[in-house]
C-alpha cells in the first residue's frame, strides 16, 4: 500500500472516526483505525462493536492496500507533523513507514483481517432530516439521560417516526426533555439509540441544512452523511410510555424572560452546592418570583417580574434540572405550567411547540 494525502484531509478523517474507538474493548485490533486505500480514496473506520464510523478521505493512491494501526499513536503523529503532503507506504516486517518533509516514522501495524466487518443495512427504509435539525433536537434531549446504569433502556433516547413527527425524548427518573420536528414521511418506528451514539453523531453533524439519511433494522441504525456513515447497536427494551408522565391539566402559568430566570437561578444556586440536591425555593406571587437559597454557606434572595395566572405558590427544585432545561430553550419567553407545590412542572416556550420539558419538584420539608 502507497499513498499520499493532505495532512488535513487525513486528520479530519482520523478526528471523525476517534469518536467510534473507546479503547475499553478486550480486543486489540479495535484500538486500531482500519485504513483502506483504494482508486483515488482512503476509507477510515473505526469500531467499539456498539458504534461503528466510517469515512472517505480523498488521496492519491499509487498501490492499493489495508492496514489495522494504533488509532491513539497514528492520530499523534499525523496531528504533530508540519502542514504539508504525507507519504505513507507499507514496509516489509510488518511496518509501514510515514513521510512528511524531512520527519520520517516506521510504524508497526496491525492484519486487517481480524477487524470486524460492518453490519449490513438495507438502506431502503429511511427517513431524512436536515442535519441542523437533528443537531439541535439532539442537544435539546441528550441532557436528559440517565446517567444510572440500573435502567439500561433509560440510557438511550427515544427515536419514535409516528403521524409525519420525529419525535426524541430522554428522561432519567427527574425529568424529561421531549423535542419534535415535521416529517414528511408515512414510515412509522420506534427505536432507542444509546445516548452515547447521538452525542457522538452530533459532534460529527454541522449546522447546515444538508440531509442525513438514517436507515433502520431490528438491532442497527445508520446515519448516512454522504462521506461519512455512522453505525449503531439499538438498546434491546421498552422505552417508557413518556406521555402518561405528562400531567393533563395545569392550575397555574407563569410567564418570564428566560435569560432573567436562568441567571437568577445560576446566582442562587450559589449558595444551593451543600449536598447534592442543588436545593433553590421559587415563591411565586402575582407580579414577582422570589428565588431562596439557604445552606451552611450562607444565604441568597433574588426577585425577578413574571405573569402568573393562578394561586400563589411556593415550590422547590434541584437547580441543576432547571438550568439545563433553560439553557436548552430558545425563546426568550417560557412558560411554567404547575399545579401544586409537589406535582410535575411543564416548561415550554411561548412562541415554539417543537419542545417541551417536564421537571419534578423536590418535597419541602415543613
Amino acid at each position: 500500500m502507497i499513498f499520499t494525502c493532505e495532512k488535513q484531509k487525513i486528520l479530519e478523517g482520523i478526528s471523525i472516526v476517534q469518536k467510534a474507538i473507546t479503547g475499553k474493548s478486550t480486543m486489540p485490533i479495535l484500538e486500531g483505525i482500519y485504513i483502506n486505500a483504494n482508486n483515488s480514496t482512503l476509507t477510515l473506520i473505526g469500531s467499539d462493536m456498539d458504534v461503528s464510523i466510517q469515512t472517505l478521505v480523498d488521496a492519491t493512491v499509487m498501490e492499493e492496500g489495508n492496514i489495522v494501526i494504533d488509532a491513539k499513536m497514528f492520530g499523534e503523529i499525523i496531528r504533530k507533523l508540519p502542514n504539508s503532503t504525507i507519504k505513507i507506504e507499507t514496509m516489509e516486517n510488518q511496518l509501514i513507514k510515514i513521510t512528511c518533509e524531512k520527519s520520517i516514522f516506521d510504524v508497526v501495524y496491525m492484519n486487517t483481517h481480524e477487524f470486524p466487518d460492518l453490519p449490513e443495512i438495507n438502506e431502503s427504509l429511511k427517513i431524512s432530516v436536515n442535519q441542523n435539525i437533528l443537531k439541535n433536537m439532539i442537544k435539546g434531549t441528550s441532557f436528559a439521560i440517565a446517567q444510572d446504569e440500573t435502567r439500561p433502556i433509560l440510557q438511550g433516547i427515544l427515536f419514535e417516526v409516528k403521524n409525519k413527527n420525529l419525535n426524541l425524548v430522554a428522561l432519567d427518573g427527574y425529568r424529561l426533555a421531549i423535542k419534535n420536528e415535521f416529517l414528511d414521511t408515512d414510515i412509522n418506528i420506534e427505536v432507542v439509540i444509546p445516548g452515547k451514539t447521538l452525542n457522538e453523531v452530533s459532534k460529527i453533524l454541522e449546522d447546515i441544512d444538508e440531509i442525513v439519511d438514517i436507515t433502520f433494522t431490528n438491532n442497527h441504525i445508520l446515519f448516512n452523511l454522504k462521506r461519512t456513515k455512522i453505525i449503531s447497536r439499538l438498546l434491546e427494551g421498552k422505552f417508557i410510555n413518556y406521555k402518561s408522565l405528562l400531567p393533563q391539566e395545569h392550575k397555574l402559568f407563569v410567564n418570564v424572560n428566560r435569560q432573567e430566570l436562568q441567571n437568577a437561578i445560576e446566582r442562587a444556586s450559589l449558595m444551593a452546592k451543600d449536598g447534592n440536591t442543588n436545593l433553590i425555593r421559587l415563591d411565586l406571587r402575582q407580579d414577582n418570583l422570589i428565588i431562596t437559597s439557604n445552606s451552611q454557606l450562607g444565604k441568597v434572595r433574588e426577585e425577578i417580574s413574571i405573569k402568573l395566572q393562578g394561586d400563589e405558590i411556593e415550590i422547590a427544585f434541584n437547580s441543576k434540572y432547571l438550568l439545563d432545561v433553560l439553557k436548552n430553550m430558545e425563546d426568550n419567553e417560557v412558560v411554567m405550567k404547575m399545579t401544586s407545590g409537589i406535582s410535575p412542572c411543564v416548561i415550554e416556550e411561548n412562541n415554539n411547540q417543537n419542545a417541551k420539558y417536564l421537571v419534578l419538584p423536590v418535597r419541602l420539608m415543613r
